[in-house]
């Protein structure tokens, strides 16, 4: 079983291009997801980016996109302000979209994850044929370029955004399983939910959680290995599928971001031997 094990750029906080290239040499991988909205937005140069990691022999595996005015200080305004959903900043938000998919294409990049935002478990749900069509209209944009879109778990339960999936009738959108997020979002348990939607899992995120105790509220990130993941069933899910999937370590909290990214990744080889390099 082929497949790369890298780290997510925004995980290591990066000051600089060059800054990234160092923290992801010092994690010990050679491969990285890379956060395009600081190019897209200006924030960093394109080709010093490009050149940096070119210089370091670190390959960029997938890209990832946020949205503008996403706010996730809570389980209710991430609901109310995240992925495609809200109505006043659609347009430019698909602008954007459209700019980063140019992005990737330049990038030499085959696939860019992002949040849909919460999909309505309920089908008669009138948000839920809106978020579709919308969805729709990344999907494609992103198509134009040639990159596949891979949508985050952990906002909806596993069997709604398989729904969602079929519903979507675009063979360009897979799923990028964060196991975390089914503990922090409370939407069932991650191996379960890897087993699942594994036919349609295009990457993994490594990364841990522990879930609340009050209902609506967020779960804790911890280190991998400190959480609920049952990490020796979720690697045997993903070793019986038999085809390749490219791993990438996410940190999204603490203050040793490096040092928890380097036992992440001691993790992964010792559950998958020979994963690194694809």
């Amino acid at each position: 079983m082929n497949g790369r094990l890298g780290v997510c750029s925004w995980s290591l906080q990066p000051a600089s291009s060059a800054d990234l290239a160092w923290k992801v040499s010092k994690v010990g991988v050679q491969w990285v997801q890379l956060a395009l909205d600081p190019i897209s937005h200006g924030d960093w140069d394109e080709d010093e980016t490009a050149g940096a990691l070119k210089e370091a022999k670190i390959g960029i595996v997938s890209g990832m996109i946020g949205f503008p005015g996403e706010d996730y200080s809570t389980l209710e305004t991430i609901r109310q302000t995240g992925g495609v959903r809200p109505d006043a900043d659609w347009e430019q938000n698909l602008k954007r979209v459209r700019t980063n998919a140019a992005l990737a294409e330049r990038l030499g990049l085959n696939l860019v994850t992002l949040h849909a935002g919460f999909l309505p478990h309920e089908k008669d749900d009138p948000e839920r044929p809106k978020m579709l069509d919308r969805l729709r209209a990344v999907a494609d944009a992103f198509a134009d370029h040639g990159v596949a879109i891979g949508l985050e778990t952990g906002q909806e339960s596993a069997t709604t955004l398989l729904e969602v999936l079929r519903e979507l009738e675009r063979p360009s959108v897979g799923v990028n399983f964060d196991p975390a997020n089914m503990a922090l979002y409370a939407m069932g348990d991650p191996v379960e939910a890897l087993r699942l939607l594994l036919d349609r899992v295009v990457q993994v995120h490594i990364k841990d959680a522990r879930p609340t105790r009050a209902p609506g509220e967020w779960g804790t990130e911890v280190p991998v290995g400190e959480g609920v993941v049952d990490w020796e069933a979720f690697f045997h899910v993903l070793r019986s599928h038999g085809r390749g999937i490219d791993m990438l370590i996410e940190r999204e909290a603490g203050d040793d971001r490096v040092d928890d990214a380097i036992t992440a990744r001691e993790l992964v080889e010792k559950h998958m031997p020979g994963l690194g390099d694809g």
